[in-house]
């Protein structure tokens, strides 16, 4: 995710293996370099490989703290000597963003309390990062949640007990960390989004920066999984935060500039000099038109799913929901939506998702005939399941927060000014309650008694370090929050990560 194998190349290594994969040949002439998680089984699988070494010599980089008995257990199995160093690189998590990080962990509790094995490995990705980010933050926690307190305790046990490592320098503002619960907001994972980067995990899924195509009609070979790297794609990193309406305009701007640089093919090539400049030229060229490719067919298949899906009626209704309150206009609009034979399944059971969490205590609600409704379309009751599932999780009974708070006239006022902007803006209505919950906490405003702090010891500055953890997975949409959060704050550094990425299907 972070280094492309052509970067690696050029460092001169040229064979990638697997320590796990059977029937490695024994290459005496290499040097090993192994990048590993301190697992049981994987010093199981090093000790294993050391006893019978396949290379000449051993580097090897923990990507967390390994336990001395584990070092120990390596050093006897090494009776060949052929282990040059040890060490502990933390980098135990997944680097999705500069600003934006990922455990890649599907389903991290059961029901409302962790799942054991999932804790322990939240805890070393989480503590792994402070230490890759040189911080030993005081920490603060969801107080409504039970899994957000567990693992404040877990993080800080682990800082207590390897408290020569967490030993920086220290900063005059103490770095923060923030443990929230995706429960608290089920609606933002649920809404379809309109800006590039979120829309493509919508729409397409994106897996460790890779997309696969293989179900576009009509993909030729070499495009059915591209790599979306904000890392080595300037065209994605200068475009993953713009609405879906400027990334039209740019591919087409992106095409033109293409099309004026294409090598004429009649060019004369009639001195040394003409050729040399050519091939110099050409690698550029190949680079971009590969680029080009990737992001036309891209942006083509995000255009086809949207109309195919009829998406932009959908969104608005998503948005609606999310955004106002009128019970009785949004009722009629979800109706009208589901006698839509165009509407898929998974549409319809987000659209009863969003309406079941808005007005599951209204008066006059009408989920019970959304349900029927539902079931009457998919003939199966897995979605109607699913719904009341959803209202568990994440319904007013289980939120801390207040996720439908009466806006005040200001914001009313504001809304009222971003709506006169521009066509596109009914679909980006939605804020995330985590750009309220941050925003309240760099003001210096965010309640204690909902947010208590771990330990004695509070801020009395306002926080410029700041690592927020979504318990549950966070969201590419909380992602663009906290891009520009740290935009309109200079001075204040946000990091956000979760146990997964979330889109709609997650």
């Amino acid at each position: 995710v972070v280094y492309t194998q052509s970067e690696i190349l050029q460092r001169e290594v040229y064979l990638f293996e697997r320590l796990d994969s059977p029937n490695r040949e024994p290459m005496k002439h290499l040097k090993a370099i192994c990048f590993l998680r301190p697992t049981k089984e994987n010093v199981e699988l090093l000790v294993q490989e050391l006893r019978r070494p396949k290379y000449s010599v051993y580097f090897i980089y923990f990507s967390n703290v390994i336990s001395k008995s584990d070092v120990k257990a390596l050093a006897e199995a090494d009776e060949q000597e052929v282990v040059a160093e040890v060490q502990e690189f933390y980098g135990d998590y997944i680097a999705v963003n500069p600003h934006v990080f990922s455990l890649n962990l599907l389903g991290c509790c059961r029901g409302r309390s962790w799942d054991p094995a999932q804790l322990t490995r939240t805890t070393q990705g989480l503590t792994a990062l402070l230490l890759s980010l040189k911080k030993c933050p005081m920490i603060r926690y969801q107080l409504s949640s039970e899994p957000a307190k567990r693992l404040a305790e877990c993080v800080k046990q682990v800082i207590t007990k390897e408290y020569e490592l967490f030993d920086f320098r220290r900063t005059e503002v103490p770095p923060l960390l923030l443990i929230l619960d995706r429960s608290d907001d089920a609606i933002t994972p649920l809404l379809n989004q309109w800006t590039y980067q979120a829309m493509v995990h919508e729409l397409l899924g994106i897996n460790n920066n890779r997309i696969d195509l293989s179900r576009v009609p009509g993909i030729s070979k070499d495009l059915r999984e591209v790599v979306l790297s904000a890392e080595n794609d300037e065209f994605y990193a200068n475009n993953m935060y713009l609405n879906f309406a400027e990334i039209g305009t740019n591919i087409k701007n992106l095409m033109e500039d293409f099309q004026r640089r294409k090598p004429k093919e009649q060019q004369k090539l009639e001195s040394i000099a003409d050729m040399k400049a050519f091939v110099e030229n050409y690698p550029q060229f190949k680079k971009m038109s590969g680029t080009v490719s990737k992001h036309v067919t891209v942006v083509g298949e995000l255009s086809r799913l949207v109309a195919e899906r009829n998406l932009l009626e959908v969104s608005e209704v998503e948005q609606e929901l999310a955004c106002q309150s009128d019970h009785s206009s949004a009722l009629q609009s979800v109706r009208r939506l589901l006698q839509s034979p165009r509407l898929s399944e998974l549409d319809a059971a987000r659209l009863v998702m969003l309406y079941a969490l808005r007005y599951e205590r209204h008066a006059s609600s009408g989920l019970p005939a959304l349900l029927e409704e539902l079931r009457g379309r998919g003939g199966t009751d897995r979605y109607r399941k699913l719904v009341s599932a959803v209202l568990e999780y994440g319904g007013k009974r289980v939120r801390g927060s207040d996720l439908f708070s009466p806006k005040d006239a200001v914001a009313i006022t504001k809304q009222f000014l971003k709506g006169l902007k521009g066509i596109e803006n009914v679909y980006t209505q939605h804020q995330p309650l985590l750009q309220e919950t941050l925003d309240q906490l760099i003001k210096g405003k965010l309640k204690d008694s909902q947010y208590p702090y771990l330990g004695p010891n509070t801020l009395r500055d306002r926080p410029q370090d700041i690592i927020v953890f979504l318990i549950g997975g966070a969201t590419y949409e909380e992602a663009l929050a906290v891009f520009n959060l740290n935009r309109s704050n200079p001075g204040v550094r946000i990091v956000l990560g979760g146990t997964t990425i979330h889109n709609t299907r997650r």
